[in-house]
């Protein structure tokens, strides 16, 4: 989507904004856009915000930013796609039901092939660390109701999302984690499941 009509600091913000909740899962405060510019009171950050929300860019949930449109990328001549990065899964509602999307993340098209839909997903707690899945790591999930014997998937219990391994057994469905804790157990799943997708990739965390 163009961005035209944004000024030079209204796209710097939009960025910055978009690197806060990515890499540290929340958007800045005033007082943090203040201090990336170098601005000497809250005010002139203050107006920025307010004018990418009376833009159509950003949406305020309380203290939080959420970025509402594609960013497009600059300069670059990788082909990439804009992936929706989702956070906390209204109850009910799908996991990229627009109220829980909070940003869009470029992705290369060698990773989120055309022709399939996908979302990113930032991992957390350490049931799957033993294949790799960290906390803090973000995953790319390609959108599918199905999966096989040992998919990682994305599933949604409860109104809750969790992260594991998908197995079908003598009719029921078991979600194993697969974890160096011994806390994290199977659960086995009959009713009010659904799985939102199947991880592609595991994505390095960004400091």
């Amino acid at each position: 989507m163009a961005m035209n009509n944004l000024v030079e600091n209204e796209i710097k913000a939009l960025n910055f904004i978009r690197n806060k909740i990515v890499h540290e899962g929340k958007s800045p405060s005033v007082r943090d856009l203040m201090a990336y510019f170098g601005y000497k009171s809250p005010r002139s950050s203050s107006l920025i915000i307010s004018s990418l929300v009376d833009k159509g860019w950003l949406k305020r949930e309380g203290r939080n930013l959420k970025i509402i449109r594609k960013i497009e990328e600059n300069g670059s001549n990788a082909r990439t796609v804009e992936v929706p990065l989702v956070g906390s899964v209204t109850c009910g509602a799908p996991v990229v039901a627009e109220e829980n999307i909070e940003a869009y993340v470029s992705v290369s098209e060698s990773i989120a092939k055309k022709g399939s839909k996908y979302f990113l997903l930032k991992a957390s707690g350490d049931s799957m660390n033993k294949v790799g899945i960290e906390d803090g790591n973000l995953l790319l999930v390609k959108q599918q109701d199905t999966a096989e014997n040992g998919q990682k998937v994305v599933a949604l219990i409860n109104d809750e999302t969790t992260v594991k391994e998908f197995y079908k057994e003598n009719g029921f469905v078991v979600l194993k984690p697969n974890s160096t804790n011994p806390e994290h157990k199977p659960i086995i799943v009959l009713d009010n499941f659904s799985i939102q997708g199947v991880v592609e990739q595991i994505l390095p965390k960004i400091n």
